[in-house]
């Protein structure tokens, strides 16, 4: 979890570290680059993704607390989606998911109130009312659905949830910035378009997620970073130049 922020802290103080365009939002399907200046970075909420979900705050350097998190992360994902679809990969789950429409397995709030009750409420015709909710009514076995819309409708689920528990997290807009990281949206647009519209959606329209072109190289980044918090720098270089004569060229 050091790792993690360290990593995270690297990436996203352009001052010092000039990594260029590092940290994004994504809504409507467009990507917009955020200039973050590093003397008012902190604190932000950092969630991890991966087989489950961390939520640390991050107050500054090396000061960070684990606030919350979920077990419903990539994990359950793909372990749900291999059972569901038998896709034998996340990327490959990732690429079915493109393909469906979580509308035939999900009952949305028109779905319940019809075409013009749902106005009263506040809410859109295609807010989720229950994820997976329409299956309950179909009647069907699991062959008679598609494997795609099954996917779509599960990624759905996971990254909605993910969304709402990180705003949550995030003190209702007491941390000024909601980060997503880990190796879970891998540049998936859905992944994060649906992420996007779930902390718009419950912070209601005050907060955005953003995201970081290295998402999946945090902790490495990180590790990497400690060798010269331990002054473990020229021992690392040392070692790699004791090796490089006997190394294979291939």
């Amino acid at each position: 979890m050091d790792s993690l922020v360290a990593g995270a802290n690297f990436l996203l103080k352009l001052r010092i570290c000039a990594v260029p365009r590092e940290a994004f939002t994504y809504m409507e399907g467009q990507k917009d680059f955020v200039q973050i200046d590093a003397s008012d970075l902190f604190p932000y909420l950092l969630v991890s993704i991966g087989s489950g979900v961390s939520m640390i705050k991050v107050d500054g350097d090396g000061k960070f607390e684990l606030v919350s998190g979920t077990s419903l992360g990539g994990g359950t994902l793909l372990g749900m989606g291999m059972l569901l679809t038998n896709c034998q990969s996340f990327d490959e789950f990732l690429e079915l998911s493109h393909k469906g429409d979580n509308r035939n397995i999900d009952m949305l709030v028109r779905d319940i109130y019809g075409v013009t009750g749902y106005s009263k409420l506040g809410l859109s015709a295609t807010t989720i009312a229950s994820s997976f909710g329409k299956v309950s009514f179909d009647n069907k076995e699991l062959k008679d659905y598609k494997k795609e819309d099954l996917a779509r409708s599960l990624l759905r689920m996971i990254s909605n949830n993910v969304a709402q528990i990180a705003y949550m997290n995030a003190g209702h807009g007491q941390l000024k910035r909601i980060i997503f990281g880990g190796f879970f949206t891998r540049g998936h647009e859905y992944i994060m378009e649906t992420i996007s519209d779930g902390v718009q959606y419950w912070s209601k329209g005050k907060a955005k997620a953003m995201f970081l072109r290295h998402e999946g190289f945090l902790g490495a980044l990180g590790a990497f970073k400690s060798y010269e918090k331990h002054g473990l720098g020229s021992l690392m270089g040392h070692h790699l130049t004791e090796q490089s004569p006997v190394a294979s060229p291939r």
